[in-house]
């Protein structure tokens, strides 16, 4: 369980971490608006990569205890 909150709390310092470098990478050169939507996408993105490398160490720790 301990490993899990670390893991999770890692997740979420990363996408934010994520989020913040589009904003630093685009902001000012845009719209607000826009750059709200690319930070949208780049999150929701990295949220779709971190979900599939959870899914991954999962299915490896299941194969391995077989």
């Amino acid at each position: 369980m301990k490993e899990a909150l670390i893991y999770l709390i890692s997740a979420i310092a990363s996408l934010i971490v994520l989020g913040y470098s589009v904003h630093i990478l685009i902001g000012g050169m845009v719209s607000e608006q826009t750059e709200t939507i690319a930070i949208t996408i780049a999150m929701i993105a990295g949220a779709g990569v971190i979900g599939w490398m959870v899914r991954d160490v999962l299915r490896r720790r299941s194969q391995q205890g077989e």
